[in-house]
This record gives C-alpha cells, structure tokens and sequence, in this order.
C-alpha cells in the first residue's frame, strides 16, 4: 500500500487527477478480497490490480465513465457467465467497487490526502473511515476520516462519532483486521506500518516459531481452523488468535500486506498449496513454506498448471528457514525466525 500513496503523492505533485478503484465488498469465489485497490491514470493505464482479465477490462471501462462524470460512483459486478455484464466470466461471485474521482482542485481531497502523507513520512499507524451513499450512483464527495492511536482528522459527524471513537478506543483491535465495510454504511480500512507474522497452522513448530516471533519484536497472529489447536490457552503470548471456517480466503480474516512475514506450517500438502496461492496474491513482504525439496518440486509444479509463473515461485521461501541442518521443530523455528529477520534487516 505504501507504493499507491507514493503513486498519489506524485499524481498531487503534478496536479494529475485520479479514479481510485477499491473493492468494498466481495462473495463468492471472486478475485481479490476488499480493500484490494488500483489506480486508473487519465490515459487509463494502471496501477496495481484488481483481478486480472476481464474484471480488469470492466473496471478500467467504469473508470472511463468515472472520469467524463467527474463523479464518484459504486458499481456491483456479478461474475456469472449467464450475465451479460460478466462477458463469460465463469468464476462465480460478485464484487462491489467505489470508484473515487480524486480530483486535487477540491480541498477536501487535498487535506485528506496531506494528513496520510504526513503519517506515512512519519510511519505513524492510521485507519481510515469512509462514510459510502449505497444507493446513489455518481455519490458525492464521501466524507472521509483518518483515525490514530492518539486522535482523527476529519469532518465533525454525528453519524460517524460513535464508529470514531469506538476505532481510536481500540485502535490495536482494529488496526490489524482486514478492511471491511459496516452495515451502517461506513468502510473501514486500517494501514500500518509494523511488520506481522502470519503464522497458519498451530502445530508444534508455529507454536515454538509463534515464541520466538514475539521474542523479536513482531507482532504475531495464530491462524487455524481447527479450535482445538487455534486458542488463547494454547498460545497465551502472541497478539492474536484466529479460528477460520476454513483455509479458504484468509485475506477474510486477517490483513496481509506489504509489511507482513506470512508461514505457512499446516498439517498437509494439499492444505499447503492452498494457503501458498492464496498468499502469492498478496503484498506481503515474506511467504515462507514448510516442506522438503521434493515437496516444494511437487507444489510449485501444481501452481504452474494453475497459472502462476517462476517470478511467483521465487517470492517463497521453501524450503523455508536458513539452512542450519536444523532437525528439531525448535532447531527448525530458529532457522525461520532467523530467516525473517535477515529479510527484516536486509
């Protein structure tokens, strides 16, 4: 996300007026989760991506619209093949997208925009609030609201006070979930600066690795969908515990991004391959897979027949950990966590 805000940053320095594309909401088997976002230029080049393909081909199409309007505007894609908006698409779901105009002659914009540069610059946490019209096409300017550990910038709101106070009251409940957008109509959407280990799979060795993560200053969260093993019992040190229906969607879950060291230690190969392509489409800043070579021959193997490519293929750390002949799960731990931190200081 820091590269988006650097991508902004020089579009205001130019004056040069951008269509935002962010998803608010995704069912089904759709591309990418909320909060995945990209950058439409006036010459309707890119930024980032939402999905790929034909999505990508509808949203640059309403960003056209979006600009001849000098509106901003929500649009719900259903990606069904019997609907004639999807143009064949076949992989299920829907998405709903907020199309902003930001339009730097328009003060609101400008200051918005300032108070994140200025966080940024000083790497200072912030979440974001976006009160969202869902009924109107072409919405106004949506008020927006910048929240810290220490306070908000923004418009003073009845509407929004009690979501903003509730938002800086547990600023660190809320600065690591996922983006997500609230029933009353407003979005949700928190950045932050601190690197966090994803650890998916409480056996053994992430409940050692969950140890020494901590011991080294991350911030680290236990992921699993089996209660039995995903508990505060279990794991009465790290920051988070999350028990999820499945390993399907993470990114539902937790958020991951540019910042984030993600470990993928669950109980199988196939359950492996499943979190790994999952996490090949985030930002996160490390994907390290548990395994031997043959394993990691057979998976990288599987991901090529799924579309992925060698450039995927060399984001993952795996086998995973620097080689020590590491034998035990604490000599293995030792050997990951080493690993994250020479890419944490690299």
């Amino acid at each position: 996300m820091v590269d988006f805000f650097k991508m902004i940053a020089e579009s205001y320095a130019q004056k040069e007026n951008l269509v935002l594309a962010t998803i608010l909401e995704k069912s089904g088997s759709a591309p990418c989760s909320g909060g995945t976002k990209m950058l439409i230029r006036p010459d309707l080049t890119t930024f980032g991506t939402i999905g790929g393909g034909l999505i990508e081909a509808m949203v640059i199409q309403t960003a056209a619209r979006v600009y001849r309007n000098h509106a901003d505007h929500i649009e719900s894609f259903d990606l069904k093949s019997k609907d004639k908006k999807s143009q064949g698409m076949i992989c299920g779901g829907t998405l709903k997208i907020i199309f902003e105009y930001i339009d730097w002659w328009k003060n609101q914009n400008q200051s918005f925009y300032e108070e994140i540069f200025r966080l940024q610059e000083a790497k200072q946490d912030f979440i974001t609030i976006t009160r969202i019209n869902h009924h109107l096409n072409n919405i106004s300017l949506p008020e927006k609201w910048v929240c810290t550990e220490t306070g908000f910038y923004g418009p003073e709101s009845d509407a929004s006070q009690n979501l903003v106070e509730e938002v800086c009251t547990n600023f660190e409940q809320y600065k690591y979930r996922a983006a997500f957008l609230e029933p009353s109509g407003f979005y949700v959407e928190p950045f932050f600066c601190n690197e966090n280990v994803v650890i998916i799979g409480c056996g053994k060795i992430g409940g050692i690795l969950a140890e020494l993560s901590k011991l080294v200053g991350f911030y680290v969260t236990m992921v699993d969908d089996r209660e039995e093993f995903a508990n505060w019992s279990r794991f009465k040190k790290v920051d988070d515990v999350l028990v999820v229906p499945g390993l399907k969607n993470i990114e539902n879950n937790v958020i991951i991004n540019q910042y984030s060291f993600v470990v993928i230690v669950t109980r199988g190969h196939s359950d492996d391959k499943e979190v790994l392509a999952q996490m090949l489409e985030t930002d996160a800043k490390y994907i390290g897979m548990i395994g031997s070579h043959n394993k990691c021959n057979y998976i990288y193997q599987s991901l090529l027949n799924q579309g992925f490519n060698i450039n995927d293929w060399e984001r993952v750390h795996c086998p995973i950990g620097i080689n020590i002949s590491a034998d035990t799960p604490e000599e293995i731990a030792v050997s990951i966590v080493a690993e994250m931190i020479e890419i944490r200081r690299s």
